[in-house]
Formats: C-alpha cells, structure tokens, sequence
C-alpha cells in the first residue's frame, strides 16, 4: 500500500466535503442530513465510478474498498462538524473543489496506466476521474457545471495529467510523481482563477 492510496483517500474526502457543503449552502430548497451526505456521496465516487466502468475494473473502487466510504464518511463528518467555519469560508468549496481534482486527476490517470490503456486515453481518464463528480454535484444542486462555465477547470486537470505521463515515463518515483502532478493541477486552477484566465471562447460562424 503505497503513498498513493492515502493520496486516493484524501482525495475522495475532500471532494465529499465539497460536494456535501455545495449542497448545505443551497438557499433554495431544504437539505436534511441525508440529501448533504448523498451529494457528498455521489461527487466523491462519481468520477472514479465512471473510470472504473470503462476500464472494466469490477467491482468498482468503492464497493472493493471499504476504506473509500470511510473516506467519505469522514468528508462528511468535517461538514456536519464545522460547518459554519466551513461555509464562512468564502473559497471553502473552491479549495475543497481544487484539491480534489488535483488528487483524482493523477490518481485516475495512474490507474488507467496500470491498466494497460495508451497514453491519450489515461490523460482523459484522468480528467474524467476529476471532474465528473463535480459535474454531478453542480446538476444535483442545480448549477451550471465548472466544465461549462469561463474558468479554467478540466484543462488544468489536463495539464496535471500530461506531466504525470510524462514523468511516468521517465520513471520518477510514483508517490513524487503523484504530489507534483496534483499540485500542478491545483496552482494551474489557482492561478487561472486568481488571474480571471479562459480559453478562447468557441464560436460557431453566422
């Protein structure tokens, strides 16, 4: 059990906490305790779930491993807890968001690797690893998704994955390659948010 297990672990519990308190922020309808722990729930195994499917690795990771509902269980917990310090916290969901998707997008992407899949696919595993809890998270609470909004999100998921690849391939260590490769994801995201940074936008011609 490598470091890149608990980095797994870590990153499913930060993404249950983003999902749970994007769901307790909500003004407009009532959210119990069930309907907070479920959108936590479903943000933090989503995107692995989906991963794991077209990988064909059954049972997927968080009906083989307990470990990942105790994560999330865990994410939970920290809402349930603190969460006026949480929502107080004005960039609480987006740091909560960002390193989530710094940790899934290596994390998928290495698992895809391990699973014999070419290059290209794994970096679009690995994207798809990170961002489509979220996208389940923002249709849960009724918001447009990160992904079609002008923030850089999925191209920062990109870029972490690129260079954990390329890394990979250089043989760097496995627990290193996984820490620099998610903080790139997350300084890439930071700075593109900070900066108010976007792609070009894609238009259609008249």
């Amino acid at each position: 059990m490598d470091l890149s297990y608990f980095f797994n672990l870590a990153g499913v519990t930060v993404f249950a906490v983003s999902g749970a308190l994007a769901a307790a922020e909500k003004k407009t309808y009532h959210a119990d305790a069930f309907s907070v722990f479920f959108t936590g729930f479903i943000t933090a195994i989503g995107g692995g779930t989906l991963r794991d499917i077209t990988l064909g690795n059954y049972p997927v990771s968080w009906v083989s491993d307990s470990n990942v509902l105790w994560a999330i269980f865990v994410g939970f917990a920290i809402t349930f807890i603190f969460p006026r310090l949480l929502i107080r916290m004005k960039t609480g969901i987006f740091f909560f968001d960002t390193v989530g998707i710094g940790i899934y997008t290596v994390i998928g992407t290495r698992i895809s690797l391990l699973s014999g899949v070419n290059p290209f696919a794994a970096a679009i595993l690995g994207m798809v690893s990170a961002v489509f809890g979220g996208v389940i998270r923002d249709t849960l609470i009724n918001e447009v998704p990160m992904i079609f909004r002008r923030e850089i999100y999925a191209t920062a998921c990109l870029v972490g994955a690129i260079l954990y690849i390329i890394l990979d391939k250089f043989e760097v260590n496995g627990s290193l390659n996984t820490a620099v490769s998610a903080l790139l994801v997350i300084i890439v995201r930071m700075i593109a948010v900070r900066f108010n940074l976007s792609l070009p936008k894609f238009r259609l011609p008249e």
